[in-house]
């Protein structure tokens, strides 16, 4: 699953004790493991090998040129949701021919880029969007790919914000009128009818929603086929990760397996009962996953500051805030939180409020967690942050971004340095 674990007393990455990237590089500060991200994507590609397929990285969900470089140099194609994702994955040694260019609200400068670069295909999302599509076509003299994108009203029960695949979802097209758009679509002198497109939501941790898309679509999918020729189905990506987890420890038992512990929907099982549904089509199959491939690979680290006992609880206060990691914030989305140094024989713990220090109420990493007894100074691990941590970063409260390190074996490689205040106010100016 991941490549953290405790080796004489401190938790490590790989091969690399995570404390002396702390000391070394400061904190709060993103550490992701190459040996899962490039097991992950291997995985995934064995396990659909009985079908011509590509596996599209969702960009979105970290977009560092090292990460992109590393899944590009495995032959992954790219998922991507602006022309930025476009010109990352091209800088990343990625193809654009085997990028999807996905997202509700393309620009014109993103379509004519996307179409001068001469990418797989554009998923697009609604009827007004392939028309456009058409007319910069046109204008550039080219024929444009697209895919449109079916909503199947689908529950996926995954958090209200990562569901896409329902009626009141603003993504796709409603599955009561996808054939007529399809009709409409392959009449325009400008656009290539390449395929559809489907994707339901985020952090799926059951085969069943899944199977529900695939079987309500795949008579849809026959039917384009025989009808418009398309060349592929893009299933989307989903696949959940484990955030609550059980982190090896020796014998000092706090990380010893819950029992309501998450079970992740692991790839053989996905692969098992979508395959078979599959093959029978004849067609390309795209997957999109992102979480999956980078979420249990990275590690946000931060360090305690201070620890202030309340009347009604104790904070440990860090170094790191929402702004750096806001899944807590935005989607209530929990993280298993490690002290970097191996807890003790005895299993000390407290209950505490892990937050940082940006001034809003929702900046917090865990409340009323029990988590083992920490002092001021030492550090702690929010694991499961490869996936939506740096990248929804922001500057609040004009807080410099962390650094980045990819660590390899028993090398790490600073692959972002840390913003320093001179990159925070570049580009502003005091008007004259």
């Amino acid at each position: 699953m991941h490549s953290f674990h405790y080796q004489d007393g401190s938790l490590h990455c790989e091969g690399v004790d995570l404390q002396s990237l702390a000391d070394q590089h400061g904190t709060p500060l993103y550490v992701y493991s190459q040996a899962t991200i490039l097991d992950h994507f291997r995985r995934l590609d064995s396990a659909m090998s009985e079908l011509d397929h590509l596996i599209c990285y969702a960009t979105k969900a970290n977009s560092n040129l090292a990460v992109l470089n590393l899944l590009a140099k495995e032959g992954a194609g790219f998922d991507i949701v602006s022309g930025g994702e476009l010109q990352r994955v091209e800088r990343a040694g990625g193809d654009p021919g085997k990028c999807t260019f996905a997202g509700v609200g393309k620009t014109r400068a993103e379509i004519e880029l996307a179409l001068r670069k001469g990418i797989y295909c554009f998923n697009a999302e609604s009827e007004a969007e392939v028309a456009f599509i058409d007319q910069v076509a046109g204008e550039l003299g080219v024929k444009a790919p697209v895919a449109l994108r079916v909503n199947p009203n689908v529950d996926a029960h995954t958090h209200k914000y990562i569901s896409t695949g329902k009626s009141e979802n603003k993504f796709g097209i409603d599955f009561e009128t996808i054939r007529e758009a399809y009709a409409r679509a392959a009449a325009l002198p400008n656009v290539t009818v390449r395929g559809l497109q489907m994707h339901i939501g985020s952090q799926l941790t059951s085969s069943g929603p899944f199977i529900e898309a695939v079987e309500k679509v795949a008579p849809l999918v026959a039917h384009l086929k025989e009808t418009y020729g398309i060349e592929f189905f893009s299933i989307g990506g989903g696949i959940g990760i484990v955030y609550q987890d059980s982190l090896a420890s020796g014998n000092t038992g706090w990380w010893d397996a819950k029992e309501d512990a998450e079970k992740p929907l692991t790839i053989e099982e996905y692969a098992a009962r979508l395959v078979p549904l599959l093959k029978p089509l004849g067609l390309r199959i795209l997957l999109e996953p992102g979480r999956y491939m980078v979420g249990n690979a990275g590690v946000m680290l931060t360090r305690v500051l201070y620890e202030k006992k309340g009347s009604v609880k104790t904070f440990k206060i860090v170094d790191a805030g929402m702004n750096d990691l806001i899944r807590p914030a935005l989607y209530q989305g929990h993280h298993d939180i490690a002290p970097l140094r191996e807890p003790g024989a005895d299993g000390a713990t407290e209950m505490v409020d892990v937050v940082g220090p940006v001034c809003e109420s929702g900046d917090f990493f865990a409340q009323n967690r029990e988590i083992p007894a920490t002092a001021e100074g030492d550090c702690l691990a929010l694991l499961s942050s490869g996936a939506y941590g740096f990248v929804m970063a922001s500057n609040y409260n004009s807080r410099a971004l962390p650094a980045e390190i990819l660590v390899d074996g028993e090398k790490a490689h600073v692959i972002r340095k840390r913003q320093t205040f001179e990159d925070l106010i570049a580009g502003e100016e005091i008007p004259g």
